[in-house]
């Protein structure tokens, strides 16, 4: 049976995951750039937030500042995120960090240069982890992509690449069953 608390459980498998990041330790301020909008988000709400009409694709990315293979795809999902935007690629990224870290959130988001709207997690563990995927242990990061039927077709637990990220992307583009719902 898997502990009750995602963040503990994450921070358990920061050895063998990679996520061995200081907790709350902070991202460096760029000067001059606005953070995002940052909501918070439970599992149901996000479930609405991914089937929302308009994307062909949902790139979902739970990420966390502490979390150091988050911090290193970051930029490859920003990437193609915006790569891809105008196939009609919806990127949604949630943040696993707790209410109090909120300033090291803002701060990593303008540092990467995100300017729309992301969401932090809210409420239980283990139903916010089963509600992704009842695959999903809880480490971080975590990739999930869905159709524009709102069908995943792809689940990833921990880092990924650009190039793996570019090809379930292009793969689910080419798919008949990806229309914009």
């Amino acid at each position: 049976m898997r502990p009750p608390v995602m963040l503990v459980l994450a921070a358990g498998l920061a050895l063998l995951a990679g996520c061995g990041g200081e907790r709350g330790a902070k991202a460096p301020a760029p000067a001059a750039v606005t953070s995002p909008e940052v909501r918070r988000v439970t599992i149901d709400q996000l479930h609405q937030v991914v089937a929302e009409p308009g994307a062909r694709l949902v790139l979902l990315n739970v990420w966390a500042t502490w979390c150091v293979p988050c911090r290193e795809e970051f930029p490859d999902m920003i990437r193609v995120g915006r790569e891809f935007r105008d196939r009609g690629l919806r990127l949604v990224l949630v943040s696993g960090d707790f209410d109090s870290e909120t300033t090291a959130v803002d701060h990593f988001l303008a540092a990467q240069g995100v300017d729309f709207l992301t969401y932090l997690k809210q409420g239980a563990d283990m139903p916010f982890i089963d509600g992704i995927d009842s695959r999903w242990s809880g480490a971080l990061p975590v990739t999930v992509l869905y159709d524009g039927a709102g069908q995943k077709r792809w689940f990833h637990e921990g880092k990924t690449s650009y190039d793996t990220l570019r090809t379930r992307i292009e793969e689910a583009l080419a798919a008949p069953s990806a229309p914009a719902h």
